[in-house]
């Protein structure tokens, strides 16, 4: 399957399964107000369909000509996606904690050793300001480990893409809220 077409096929994926329609709107992680929520847990909750995704995610990357040692971001957004990718690309994922680890190792990202030398791939599921993400990327960057592109499930505005944009990172999403027919956030 080429990457266009794994990419589309998610996309199926995720309007069938992912999106969910309210009468009211709903509050967003961003503080934004939506009648859409896009819950890209639930949506990929059946293994084939989070594994397609991770294809889609790795091959969208990959064919840009970027390669990277370990794929994660902020927790729980990122969380499946690390994993997934991870395993479609044979590389190593880590999750990055909201706040320093409170006892034992006092460590803020778990799972692959993330460092000096390290290239990331940060993923997030779905984005509507970048938020999450950028939070991820400046704590992954104090490491000394260089993000080296970014990717979501669905970009809900164009507040991230110009964040990531301005920070010289290739940012890549398997659809955008124009391509779902949804609002801007």
């Amino acid at each position: 399957m080429s990457t266009s077409e794994r990419v589309e096929a998610a996309r199926e994926v995720l309007r069938a399964k992912a999106i969910r329609e309210f009468d009211e709107p709903i509050q967003l992680a961003s503080g934004k107000l939506s009648r859409h929520f896009i819950d890209g847990k639930a949506g990929l909750s059946r293994a084939a369909d989070l594994q397609l995704a991770c294809d889609a995610i790795h091959s969208l990357v990959s064919d840009a000509g970027i390669a990277y040692d370990a794929c994660g971001g902020l927790t729980l957004g990122a969380d499946h996606l690390a994993v997934g990718v991870a395993i479609s690309s044979g590389r190593q994922w880590f999750f990055v904690r909201k706040e320093p680890k409170g006892r034992g190792t006092g460590r803020q990202i778990e799972g692959a050793e993330v460092g000096p030398g390290v290239r990331v791939l940060l993923v997030e599921d779905v984005v509507s300001t970048g938020g999450s993400m950028l939070k991820a990327f400046d704590i992954i960057q104090a490491t000394g480990a260089a993000v080296v592109a970014a990717a979501t499930l669905i970009d809900r505005g164009d507040t991230a893409s110009a964040e990531f944009d301005d920070r010289g990172i290739p940012y890549f999403t398997l659809g955008t809220y124009r391509d779902f027919g949804l609002e801007a956030v």
